[in-house]
């Protein structure tokens, strides 16, 4: 396709200038399958090489990472990480640096959930959720940024967070907690990276179906959510997609919720079990 006499080709979406176009690179954590998978598919298709961690589901890895190959002709590296480890963050960043030269975009994606009454959940499952959820985060970004400040990359880094961090929600002190604080945390990193040309932002999911099955009980999920469905991996993708594109080069600090509007003020209050309104509930 030509306009004014330069050729542009579409990719996902966007209109990219071929002569000016440079390679771009992304790690993004947690991403064999569900969200982290939508994301690094939607990434490989505006033309990003990729790195993509993995802890247990390396064979779906695999095959995303051959995915990505074939059908978009991009480079993607899957990489065992035990991120709970906080010695794990600074080398995943530094592997990523190693393989692909230089590392043009963080997607902090990797995550666990546990819904459980505070007085009731375990001292472990505590740890494991701050730790994963939020300190390592914090150190994957830590390392990014001083890679992209070294090597003056306007770079960007994309917090997955939840609509769980953004409204309360009886037994998710915890887990709800940790997405809150990722959110406050986007913004101070942005208020810090902001002179160096390097956006940070964050994204909050809302219910979306990550795993195939239990139909029906997305059918009802969705009936009751103001755009009539569940979110989708490739949604979010998409969202990040053009979050970290030039089309959103003034935006920084910011919490976008993908959401289908379940959380707006005037959806029911209601959130008993029996209610069947399943708030935020990722499956």
């Amino acid at each position: 396709m030509y306009l004014s006499g330069k050729k542009f080709e579409l990719l996902g979406g966007f209109f990219v200038n071929d002569s000016n176009f440079i390679k771009k690179t992304a790690l993004v954590t947690g991403a064999s399958r569900g969200i982290g998978k939508g994301i690094a598919l939607e990434l490989a298709s505006i033309g990003y090489d990729l790195v993509i961690t993995y802890r247990t589901g390396k064979e779906e890895a695999e095959e995303t990472a051959d995915s990505i190959e074939k059908n978009y002709g991009r480079k993607c590296y899957p990489i065992h990480a035990e991120l709970a480890d906080e010695s794990t963050a600074s080398i995943i960043v530094q592997k990523s640096i190693d393989v692909l030269g230089k590392l043009d975009v963080l997607i902090n994606n990797a995550g666990v959930t546990i819904k459980s009454p505070l007085a009731e959940m375990g001292h472990k499952d505590i740890i494991h959720l701050l730790s994963l959820n939020l300190k390592t985060p914090l150190l994957t970004m830590k390392a990014a940024v001083k890679h992209m400040i070294d090597e003056r990359i306007k770079g960007n880094i994309i917090n997955i967070s939840s609509t769980r961090g953004k409204r309360a929600y009886p037994d998710d002190a915890v887990y709800g907690g940790t997405k809150a604080a990722l959110i406050r945390a986007t913004e101070s990193v942005a208020l810090e990276c902001a002179p160096f040309g390097i956006r940070v932002n964050c994204i909050a999911p809302g219910a979306t179906k990550v795993r195939e099955g239990n139909n029906e009980h997305l059918k009802k999920l969705g009936d009751k959510i103001p755009l009539n469905r569940v979110g989708t991996p490739r949604d979010i993708g998409q969202a990040v997609a053009w979050l970290i594109s030039d089309q959103a080069s003034y935006i920084t600090g910011e919490t976008i919720k993908i959401d289908g509007g379940l959380i707006l003020p005037g959806m029911p209050e209601d959130i008993r079990p029996e209610a069947g309104y399943g708030w935020g509930e990722i499956r």
